[in-house]
């Protein structure tokens, strides 16, 4: 797959403060990527910047090998041939589906617009709304049909700020899964703005988790969980905690539970004082009984209860366990380590 997108070290300013600094990254034709962090990161400013919303103080934007961002270059946004999909969905309410989604396609003819129209509302799922206004649909209704209207002028890229987030949660990951298909089948390319981590996992082939207006890590969902390459991206994506230990040789850490040994060596001096990441996935019940500790809380999750659990020095896991063994609060139960990723932090 060529590459698409290129981000060039673009930096954006906002009143005088700095909300994109000297990021970095390229997006491959067909692949969904997520701009992935926390309120005030800076992500929607990248989309705007990319969108051609929002102008660069340095750096440049490449789309297709050809600058559209620079300091000197601007293409205007009605010539970067980019759909946009928009939080509140941006549907005129005095025009019926078919005329939204005919809206950009004004110089074909009659008939073309409502051939595509009817193609585009059977790839998402609405045959039968042409004639629909917006506020006769639901929120998940009005936004295929704002992603049909983006889909409708062809473009080289699809933007989508938010998408899903007025959505209730079971609605939102549904719609996730059929707008991922419907750009897969169509081989777009398109770049989403959340700051919703399962959204951005079931969608995306891979994230950017942004903070501070700086990349803070490029990679796929799995990698982000189990591989983050600092402190940030560990504590922000997923839960877990972080366990106190001493590094006793560049692949093993002692700590309270145990020896810890992984699949990563670390260059820092022996026996210095570090932290490691434990995710509720690493905790199991043991069967040999050598490491108890006591459930101070519990969250029902369905298929799952998270419970935290207390260490005899006070220290505190969480772990992710099958529901149909329930454990009290108060009850002391062994437990044991399962990690295949030493994550370590000085």
């Amino acid at each position: 797959m060529s590459t698409l997108l290129e981000l060039e070290s673009i930096r954006c300013t906002y009143q005088r403060s700095i909300a994109v600094n000297d990021l970095s990254l390229c997006v491959r034709e067909g692949n969904i990527v997520c701009l992935l962090g926390p309120s005030g990161s800076g992500k929607s400013t990248i989309l705007r910047a990319i969108a051609g919303l929002e102008p660069l103080t340095s750096g440049q934007i490449l789309l297709n090998n050809e600058i559209i961002s620079s300091q000197t270059i601007f293409l205007p946004p009605e010539k970067r041939k980019m759909g946009m999909v928009f939080q509140d969905y941006a549907l005129f309410p005095h025009l019926t589906v078919h005329e939204n989604i005919c809206f950009g396609m004004r110089k074909l003819s009659k008939f073309k617009r409502k051939q595509k129209s009817e193609e585009l509302l059977a790839v998402v799922g609405m045959d039968n709304f042409s004639e629909r206004y917006p506020h006769e649909l639901s929120g998940g209704q009005q936004q295929r049909i704002a992603l049909a209207r983006a889909l409708a002028i062809k473009p080289k890229l699809i933007l989508m700020d938010e998408p899903f987030s007025n959505l209730d949660i079971e609605l939102r990951e549904r719609l996730s899964h059929d707008v991922r298909n419907i750009l897969k089948a169509h081989n777009m390319t398109c770049i989403m703005v959340t700051h919703d981590q399962a959204e951005a996992f079931v969608i995306s082939d891979k994230v950017a988790v942004i903070n501070h207006g700086k990349l803070q890590q490029w990679d796929t969902s799995y990698n982000l969980y189990h591989d983050p390459v600092n402190r940030f991206v560990a504590e922000f994506i997923g839960q877990g905690v972080f366990l106190p230990g001493v590094l006793q040789t560049p692949e093993s850490v002692q700590t309270e539970v145990g020896l810890i040994c992984g699949d990563r060596a670390y260059d820092w001096p022996l026996g210095s004082k570090v932290e490691v990441l434990i995710r509720p996935d690493d905790v199991k019940l043991s069967r040999a009984g050598n490491l108890f500790a006591t459930v101070i809380n519990k969250s029902f999750k369905g298929s799952e209860i998270l419970y935290t659990l207390e260490l005899p020095t006070g220290y505190k896991l969480l772990s992710a366990l099958p529901s149909h063994s329930d454990h009290n609060l108060g009850e002391s139960i062994p437990i044991k380590l399962d990690l295949h990723h030493l994550i370590a932090f000085q």
